[in-house]
Order: C-alpha cells, then structure tokens, then sequence
C-alpha cells in the first residue's frame, strides 16, 4: 500500500511532533541506504513475520554521510527537540524490513527524508492533534484533501505521573493519496491501529501505577499548587515514549506492526483492471454478492434472533443465489453441512466429452442451451458437483439454477440443475417430457469398464453414464450455432484447455449481445413480430433452435441493464426523437 503510517505526539513545550513513520519504498534505496551495517553493528539477527524479513541495519551512514545528515534533514534541530519528540537516538540508523514476495522496502525512521513528504506528514500531523478531533479528543477521525493528501487518525491519551492532567496526548496516522481505498481500508485499520493503541496504553498503565504506588504525585501537587507547574517538575516536562512504557525495544515493536499494516492492507483490497463496459456476467455477480449480504445482514438482525431464525436459505433462494456463486472450496451436502470439496472428478467440458461420448455429450448440452432440467442421479454428490460446475460455464451466469444434491425431485422452475441420490422417485411426466435429459450414473461391471474414460482417470472408470430424454435430439439436427461452435472447438486437439475457455466466453458474449439487442427489440420498443423476424435473420438466428436460446438467456440479464434500458425509454431525451 503507498501510504506512510506515523505516531505522533502533542509536546507541552513544542506542539505536535512526529515521532516515527515508516514508508514504502518500491524503487532501489537512496545512495548508501541499502549499504551493509554499520561498522558497530556486527551480524544481527533477522526475523521473518508474514513473508517481511526484517532487521534493523538500515542506512548506516558513513561519518561523511552522518556529518551532512543533519544540515541536509528536514526535520527540526536539536535545538528545538526534547525527549518527548525525540523516539531514535541520534545516530540511530533506523529499521528496515525486506517484502521477499514483493521486493519492497518498509523504511522507518522519525521523519521522511524527501522534504515533501517531510512537509505532508508535519502537516498531517499538526491537523489531527489540534483541529481535527473527535469529540472527547480520543478516536478516529478522517481528513484531506487532493493536494496534502488523505489521513485517517487515531488519537489517544498514554499515562505519565509526571504529566500535566497525568496523560499525553499522541495520534497514529496513515497518510495515502487514494481516498476510495483509504475510506475502504477504515475498518482494517480502525481494528488493527486499535490494537496498537491498547498494547501502548497497557504498558503505561502499569508504568504509571507503579510511579504512583512509590511516589503519588497528586498529593504533592496538592502542597505545592502555588509553584508554577512547569518549573516544578525539575527538567522532566518531557519524557520519552520509551520511559513512559518501559519498553527499551519500543521502536523495533512499532517498525514491525507498521510494516504489517501497511502490509496487509495493501494485499487485502486489488484493483482488477477491466477492458471495456462489465459483462452481464460480472453485473449478475455483483447483483447476486449484494442479495446475499443483505440475506446475511437479515440473519444477524435482532428480529431474526428473536424468531430464532438460523441461516436457512429462503424457498426463493433456495439453490440460485447459493449456487450461482463462483466455486468456493467446499460443497454443501445434503442442504446443510459443509464439507472440504475433493479434487473435480470432471476437468473440463472435454473431458466430460470423452467419458460420456460425443452423442450423449450433444445431446446433455443441446438441453442445457435451451434452458431444460438437467437432472443427474448418483451415490456421488462430489461427482455430481463437479458435473454441474462444467456445465454452467455453458450459461450465462443469470441462468444458471442449481439444487447440488437433494433428497426429493424439485420442479424445474426451481433450478434447471439438480443432483439428485439414486432412490429419489422422478414423476413420470418428468421422463417423458422433452424438456428434461436424465443422466443415470451407474456402478461399471468390472468386465466392462466404460471405454471412454481416460487412462490416468481411474476415479471415472468405476462409473458408466446413461444419458436419456422423452424427446433425443436427432442425431442429423443442426441444432444452435452456439453448439455447433463449441463441439468444434472442443474437437480441435491444437487448442489448450485454457484456449477452449476462452472461446467459450467470447461466444457466450456474442451471443449475449443478441440477446440485449432482441430484448431491447421486443421488449422495451415492442416491435410488431414481422419486424422481429427481420432482425433475427440479420443477427443469424431465425432457426427454431437459435430463437430458444435467445428467449431462454435473455432471463439471465442483469437487473441493471433492464432498468438501464427501461429509464432511458422512460426519460424525456429518449422520447423527443419518437415525436
């Protein structure tokens, strides 16, 4: 993450004052950063946390560099330093942590050397321990702009006995540039700057009840209320985080759990590039991700605690939200308990071409084109998992309805997917209908194993698959040209797995663009059906086949696009060139 994370503090005598910061550096370090150690260091231990190694041989300068250091920092002089701003020891060369996955650099010292940024952070700082403030000057609080950049601040009070009120005043800040990504990042780092706040305050705590058990300083105050307060205290107006907290190896702490943060922030949240407008793919699953955390939301409310509602998916979402979603690691059996999911049984639509043999293949997906029930029957729930996860990379997402595994025949305006156990009774208007295919898969006598399956796939063999419908798709059917595209790309051994799935997704996208143009067509202008047919042959689709296709895919358009397309009709611009 590009972002600078610092602590600090309010001075009684100096005002606010960074006391450390720790950066990222993605290109080489300066001139004689990244040089060995220091000729006092020696070998010094390195620790790995999280993939960061860390150490604390950081830019040891030459008595050269170390004498120019000071003249040429931007950070203020001695003069105008105490104890309390000061966390490095002059000639400290401060820490560094090496990202080995990454070959990036986590830099911490009091102030950054580049003046810029030097002024940024000073800026920053002055803001969150003066202006901007929570009510009651502890917590978060988020300020910026374009220019200085964006800040999210934490203030906190530490325990001092020798103190004015027994507590100082100190904020952590994390200073980036990209406000989306630092308002997105807030609950990260609201729990994780927390953390650090409360192991500091700990610390303290025992430091200050210590000091007081030995020498209560609010009692000698009392006798002494009409000496100045600042004069009384005998040179001790500032002390060091360090002897507030009792902790001499402080600093080192703070450059791990800086360098983590940064870290971990900058891995949690990807910025995905896409060419062009989102598919209706990426618009469903959106669509689909926000149903699903406002069914979860639901669960968590009050209302549903006291009903003692559990999280059971609705009859409505029953198996279309759950399983249009992309795999996840594990699969729900028996609509109820996951369980880690095996290796997939089929790898890919080819593969499952080869173990069913190319008719009954022709004939699974001609019904899964066209939008009918495609039920499976096996002792296997992972096999039948595996099965539909190759067939609905077919489908538009929109149109995809899956019951995994059940224990009773749904009807199919319930999922046009499901997995059924071999005992479950199929109606019998179900196994005459046309508009359902029934895959059997039966245990393969040993004598006969299926001479389909392949040879390194010894999982399938023990299996033999009966693929059967109320109306076969005649063997000398055109069928939909979207079928007949993806059999001859499965058929042409020179193209790679990787290949066929992207031929796969350009044709369900060209497809897909018919379907929004017919929509738009008859739906939205309604057109008279003359008119219809005229452009359904200009989109080369007026076979019986290719118009099934088209009206069953257009219900699994995005409910974006179709109120898109409805406001535009509805708007006053849209409709002046229609009078």
């Amino acid at each position: 993450m590009n972002a600078i994370v610092a602590l600090c503090h309010f001075c009684e005598l100096h005002g606010p004052r960074t006391l450390f910061c720790t950066e990222v550096l993605h290109a080489p370090l300066p001139q004689g950063a990244g040089s060995g150690d220091g000729a006092g260091q020696g070998d010094q231990a390195e620790e790995e946390e999280g993939g960061i190694q860390m150490s604390s041989r950081v830019r040891a300068h030459s008595p050269a560099e170390g004498a120019s250091a000071e003249s040429s920092s931007p950070g203020p002089k001695k003069s105008d330093m105490c104890e309390g701003c000061r966390s490095l020891a002059a000639g400290h060369p401060g820490y560094i942590s090496h990202d080995k996955e990454t070959s990036i650099k986590y830099v911490s010292h009091q102030h950054p050397n580049h003046p810029q940024l030097f002024s940024i952070v000073r800026q920053a700082c002055v803001r969150s321990l003066s202006c901007e403030v929570c009510p009651g000057r502890e917590g978060p609080i988020f300020f910026g702009d374009e220019q200085h950049g964006f800040v999210f601040s934490h203030t906190f009070f530490i325990k001092d006995s020798l103190a004015r009120g027994f507590q100082r005043w100190y904020s952590i800040i994390a200073i980036m540039m990209d406000r989306i990504y630092l308002i997105n990042s807030w609950p990260f780092l609201l729990g994780r700057v927390r953390g650090i706040i409360d192991e500091l305050q700990g610390k303290a705590l025992k430091v200050f009840e210590a000091e007081q058990f030995g020498c209560p300083q609010r009692a000698q105050r009392m006798n002494t209320a009409f000496t100045p307060f600042l004069h009384q205290r005998n040179g001790n107006a500032a002390r060091s985080l360090t002897s507030l907290t009792d902790d001499d190896s402080l600093w080192a702490c703070l450059h791990t759990s800086f360098a983590w943060l940064l870290k971990a922030c900058g891995s949690r949240l990807t910025e995905k590039l896409l060419e062009g407008a989102p598919t209706e793919d990426t618009l469903v699953q959106m669509e689909q991700l926000a149903d699903l955390e406002e069914e979860s939301e639901s669960w968590g409310s009050p209302e549903a605690a006291e009903e003692g509602e559990g999280p059971a998916l609705s009859e409505a979402a029953g198996g279309r939200e759950l399983a249009q979603r992309p795999p996840d690691p594990a699969v729900l059996s028996d609509r109820g308990a996951w369980q880690p999911r095996k290796p997939p049984v089929f790898k890919s639509l080819r593969h499952m071409r080869q173990v069913l043999g190319a008719p009954s293949f022709r004939m699974l997906a001609w019904h899964v084109l066209m939008g009918n029930q495609v039920i499976w029957k096996s002792r296997d729930a992972d096999l039948v998992h595996s099965a539909f996860e190759v067939l609905r990379t077919m489908l538009p997402v929109g149109c995809v309805r899956v019951i995994p595994y059940s224990g009773q025949y749904e009807e199919a305006y319930r999922c046009n997917f499901l997995g059924l156990s071999p005992h479950v009774h199929i109606p019998p208007h179900v196994l005459a209908s046309e508009f359902a295919v029934i895959v059997e898969v039966h245990a393969a006598p040993r004598s006969s194993l299926h001479p389909a399956a392949c040879e390194d796939d010894q999982s399938l063999s023990k299996y033999e698959f009966v693929v059967t419908s109320g109306s076969p798709v005649a063997a000398d059917r055109v069928g939909p040209t979207i079928l007949n595209k993806m059999e001859a790309a499965l058929t042409n051994q020179n193209l790679s797995v990787d290949v066929v799935d992207q031929c796969l997704v350009c044709l369900k996208e060209e497809w897909m663009n018919k379907v929004k143009v017919l929509f738009k067509f008859t739906k939205v202008d309604s057109r008279p059906k003359e008119d219809t047919q005229k452009l359904l042959s200009i989109l080369g689709a007026s076979e019986e086949d290719n118009v099934k296709l088209l009206k069953f895919w257009m219900t699994g358009l995005s409910k974006t696009y179709k109120s898109h397309l409805m406001s535009t009709v509805r708007s006053p611009t849209a409709s002046e060139p229609r009078s």
